[in-house]
């Protein structure tokens, strides 16, 4: 005998009514998607821990990420080109001419749609360099972010003739003009949105000696730069009103930041620096208007040469070139 039989017939009514609702309840659960733990594993995540690119010998220096477009943009001191890497890994070709001896650093000025190259020759790239371009040449080559295509050649190196050059970072400020370190001589170029360059800043402090000198360089919202120096590490704070009115950076006795090389704003009290010769990325933040910095955190890459960092939305990313003959390259998310 059914259980239903055995209630008082009002009873009967509502159990009957409770059994279709379930029954009707179960039906449709089955007709949604089925969402297993495979499925949440196979998906793809929105940020990569590591991209492993495999590109020989391509020995990229600056990287920058392309939000619009979703890929990265590298430089390369070997060849010259410019390319573009996706999450997948795949590489292409973004912009080429005979005039790119090596890119060093990249700048995405997306704003005004412009890709920004430093351009530059210490003999790694043996099918393009000269008598003429080495350690003579430092150039700003200037893209069109969407298609590749070269709209601008700016010769900086003719700025002071007869001196060693390597240009090598690039900051953009919020007026669309760009500033270049020179590794080679004490200077620090601007190139106006028109095309004209000049020497913005000139200082014996600046130099490397027989070194490199001037690395990586930022724009700071607050109407200054932050450039690093690579031999000794040293921090400079660059007003642009004021340029000869420069300061260096304070930071813990302890804090050695030797081997400068690739920066990036968090955020405007948070600066990320990559030194290649240490294998290391600092965090370093301040509550002086960078008048002074401390350590807040490291990232530790191995010995991979870390050159250059840029910023994917919340994250950021620091590349590994390897070495100058390797089969592959690597854009690695930091944690600290």
């Amino acid at each position: 005998m059914r259980y239903s039989s055995l209630l008082p017939s009002a009873e009967r009514f509502y159990f009957s009514r409770f059994v279709r609702l379930a029954a009707l309840s179960v039906a449709l659960v089955g007709l949604l998607p089925s969402c297993s733990d495979d499925d949440e594993t196979e998906a793809t995540p929105a940020s990569p821990a590591k991209i492993t690119v495999p590109q020989a010998a391509l020995h990229p220096e600056g990287i920058q990420y392309d939000e619009a477009n979703k890929r990265f943009l590298v430089s390369s001191r070997t060849r010259g080109q410019i390319g573009s890497v996706k999450d997948d890994s795949t590489y292409t070709v973004f912009a080429d001419d005979p005039r790119l001896v090596s890119t060093i650093g990249l700048n995405l000025d997306a704003t005004r749609q412009r890709l920004l190259a430093a351009v530059s020759d210490n003999g790694a790239n043996t099918s393009r360099s000269t008598s003429g371009t080495l350690r003579q040449l430092a150039a700003l080559a200037i893209f069109n972010a969407t298609n590749g295509s070269l709209t601008s050649f700016v010769n900086l190196g003719a700025l002071r003739p007869g001196q060693n050059h390597f240009a090598n970072d690039i900051a953009v400020d919020a007026q669309g003009n760009a500033y270049i370190t020179d590794s080679l001589s004490p200077l620090i170029y601007k190139v106006d949105p028109q095309g004209a360059a000049s020497v913005f800043l000139e200082n014996n402090m600046l130099s490397g000696g027989s070194g490199f000198g001037l690395n990586g360089i930022v724009y700071h919202p607050d109407g200054y730069l932050l450039v690093a120096k690579a031999n000794d590490g040293s921090l400079f704070k660059v007003p642009l009103s004021n340029p000869s009115n420069f300061t260096k950076v304070a930071t813990n006795q302890n804090l050695s930041l030797t081997g400068a090389d690739g920066l990036v704003l968090t955020d405007p009290k948070t600066l990320l620096l990559v030194s290649g010769s240490q294998s290391t990325v600092f965090r370093l933040t301040t509550t002086t208007d960078w008048a002074s910095a401390t350590e807040a955190g490291r990232f530790a890459t191995g010995a991979v040469s870390p050159t250059t960092i840029t910023r994917r939305a919340d994250a950021a990313y620091v590349l590994y070139p390897y070495q100058a003959t390797s089969p592959r390259f690597a854009i690695v998310r930091v944690g600290f």
